[in-house]
């Protein structure tokens, strides 16, 4: 259950990161951030993991999966989900 809930809280924080990044914010509400910050933070370690990159540190690891989330929400711009 606190896995569940360090994941959204977490997953919140990255997506409004993100979203402050690519200046999304007025489109994305809570539970956007919180779902971009999540499968955005699995893309991040994904893509990172595949170039053979690893954080070590929590802050390294926060890193990638703003990273991830910041090209999720490119992709979905791309897309025109978010303009």
């Amino acid at each position: 259950m606190i896995e569940i809930l360090t994941t959204i809280l977490v997953g919140g924080l990255v997506g409004w990161l993100a979203s402050l990044i690519m200046k999304t914010r007025r489109q994305m509400g809570p539970l956007a951030d919180v779902l971009v910050g999540i499968v955005g933070s699995f893309l991040g370690r994904y893509v990172f993991g595949v170039l053979g990159l690893h954080a070590h540190s929590a802050i390294g690891r926060l890193a990638i999966a703003v990273l991830g989330a910041v090209a999720l929400i490119g992709i979905l711009k791309g897309l025109r989900v978010y303009r």
